[in-house]
């Protein structure tokens, strides 16, 4: 398996392996994402197949210093239960350290065993309960 990094001038990979996203990427949303220095994409090949990413963005406050936010973990269902998502998970929590970032954290839902035992594998600890709040906006 070979993990790679995605930036700025792969929108057009980004495009090709739509399938691992929920729903279809959008071209300006993606030129934003990879070309922001705080936002991070891995992707996985397997054989050179797309077989999962995920998704960091590193934020920072004042008081805090800089954190890495797991934004999504999507791993195809022909190579899932083959560590993938635990490798992609582990990658971004390296990628996190080299980038100073004092740790990392991600949300999801409590009967998502799936997830919870490839974060668990990859070192993640859980916290107490919270609750998730949600503001939803018009698209533009």
């Amino acid at each position: 398996m070979e993990i790679r990094r995605l930036g700025p001038g792969d929108e057009e990979t980004l495009e090709a392996v739509g399938h691992l996203f929920d729903t279809p990427t959008k071209s300006r949303a993606a030129r934003r994402f990879l070309g922001d220095p705080g936002h991070h994409l891995l992707l996985a090949l397997v054989d050179g197949v797309p077989a999962g990413f995920v998704s960091g963005v590193e934020t920072t406050h004042p008081d805090k210093g800089t954190e890495m936010f797991l934004y999504e973990l999507g791993v195809d269902p022909a190579f899932q239960r083959q560590g993938i998502g635990s490798a992609l998970t582990e990658t971004l929590a390296s990628l996190a350290r080299e980038r100073g970032c004092y740790g990392m954290w991600v949300l999801t839902e409590p009967d998502n065993h799936a997830a919870l035992a490839t974060y668990r594998r990859a070192g993640a600890v859980e916290e107490e309960a919270c609750v998730l709040l949600n503001w939803t906006f018009d698209e533009h």
